[in-house]
């Protein structure tokens, strides 16, 4: 690996992209797009990642740390007049994030010429057959899951011992899904001479023994863990499982909020919402893993585009989209892993907008729920079930269960009904688009070739966009 000397200082205060001395190309990007300001995750992961250290960045859902790591990566790749077959190599749990990752790649890469490409299982030969050419003859980033990239190491024709740096982005996700061998095995490719960046939106024990064994005297990030974006606005319904249909109706009769993500528990569930929901005429889909990849990716893209008002799925999709603009997340069934709740309403509010988060909580999730509250150490405020739904669990039905907050002495009070649910809250203004930003079958993008005019559709992480 070359090795890399910025004129960046750490001790610089930082307030526009400017200031971190990106390559001119990939500032005029960022310029042409009207970003302007980093978020705190970009301004604190940049500088570190300029100055050659391993990191170990930890940051929820929504707050741009997809760019924190594509843009000085990018930077690095524009400056090395001398590039290897492959510069980059970024592994992430899901095709899902895969492609969301690429298609960054390509809006930020606009002016640079850096070529990329996703490499995920799942597609038709055609597919495979583009992968394996684009790894022979050379791309500058590759984006990969851990299972398709073994299958072209084990070919002979992929060759890992020049790039600069390796990304884990979702790394927790990773090791939940039972990677951890093939992520050690592809490691096992790479040059010891490289960079390392481990980001994961959360940071349990595992995660750090496991980085010790990837990283070298790592410089740690830690931004607001387990604390949802201030602008959601959340409440919770008590409620018994028959109930739960009827509420959700009656939250969505009205049309009030115009993209809408709803979170089950099992894919039988996700299915039946959907049968249910559009005998109500909504405009809904199902994501799930009985879906065929191209039909999965075109669900995506049309829920980007607004052309799909509500999506229905499981917590796949919790860390497998990333869209601006998403009024309502409904947690049909609570999570059973406390963190999955903060990624599932990560959804919405991204990018510092606003967004209503509602969760349906029945006698068999209560103490989950409670859980959950003492992550955020915070309460959810409880809202009173509409008439047409009936009357849900009393209290004293949840006192006899869990020896959780008590309505007396010097433990803190549910505010039964504080904040309301509002059914003439105004919804985030979104623009309809038909842009597609990919293909469902990935291919190698370079800047210089012709795609979109509209950039900004290419770019879904945020970069804190300037207000016009």
């Amino acid at each position: 690996m070359i090795f890399r000397s910025f004129t960046f200082l750490s001790t610089t205060t930082i307030l526009t992209f400017n200031d971190f001395k990106f390559d001119s190309s990939l500032s005029e990007g960022l310029s042409s797009m009207g970003y302007k300001h980093p978020t705190p995750i970009q301004e604190e992961t940049i500088p570190l990642i300029q100055l050659n250290h391993d990191l170990i960045a930890c940051a929820q859902t929504g707050t741009g740390k997809t760019a924190s790591f594509l843009l000085p990566v990018m930077d690095y790749i524009c400056k090395n007049k001398s590039r290897p077959l492959i510069s980059a190599l970024i592994l992430a749990p899901t095709r899902e994030l895969a492609l969301q990752i690429d298609q960054q790649v390509e809006g930020l890469a606009y002016f640079t010429g850096i070529s990329s490409i996703a490499i995920y299982g799942g597609g038709d030969g055609v597919g495979y057959e583009q992968q394996r050419r684009a790894l022979r003859e050379g791309v500058d980033i590759v984006i990969a899951t851990p299972g398709r990239l073994i299958s072209h190491i084990n070919s002979g024709i992929v060759k890992l011992n020049e790039i600069s740096f390796l990304v884990l982005d979702e790394a927790d996700r990773m090791l939940d899904m039972g990677f951890k061998d093939d992520i050690l095995h592809i490691v096992r490719q790479l040059p010891q001479n490289r960079q390392t960046l481990l980001f994961s939106a959360t940071m349990p024990p595992k995660i750090r023994s496991f980085s010790k064994i990837l990283l070298k005297e790592p410089k740690h990030v830690n931004i607001a863990l387990a604390q949802p974006a201030i602008g959601i606005l959340q409440q919770q319904y008590r409620v018994f499982d028959e109930q739960k249909n009827e509420l959700l109706k009656d939250i969505l009769k009205d049309g009030i909020y115009k993209s809408v993500i709803i979170f089950a528990s099992t894919k039988e569930k996700v299915k039946r919402l959907e049968i249910d929901l559009r005998r109500m005429k909504l405009n809904v889909r199902s994501f799930h893993s009985d879906l065929g990849q191209d039909e999965r990716q075109r669900i995506l893209l049309d829920f980007k585009n607004k052309q799909i008002s509500i999506l229905i799925g499981t917590d796949v999709l919790s860390r497998g989209i990333d869209v601006v603009g998403i009024d309502l997340v409904v947690n049909f069934d609570v999570p059973g892993d406390p963190e999955d709740y903060i990624h599932r309403i990560g959804r919405t509010a991204r990018a510092e907008t606003t967004g209503t988060a509602i969760t349906f909580v029945n006698n068999k999730d209560y103490k989950r729920f409670q859980s959950i509250e003492e992550l955020m150490d915070r309460k959810v405020d409880i809202v009173d079930l509409p008439e047409i739904v009936g009357e849900g669990p009393k209290d004293t039905f949840y006192k006899n269960i869990s020896k959780g907050p008590k309505r007396n002495g010097n433990s803190t009070n549910f505010k039964k009904g504080s904040r309301p649910f509002n059914k003439n809250k105004k919804p985030s203004d979104t623009k309809n688009s038909s842009d597609t930003t990919s293909s469902p079958t990935p291919n190698v993008k370079n800047s210089n070739n012709n795609h979109s005019k509209n950039i900004e559709k290419s770019v879904n992480a945020p970069l804190n966009k300037e207000s016009k």
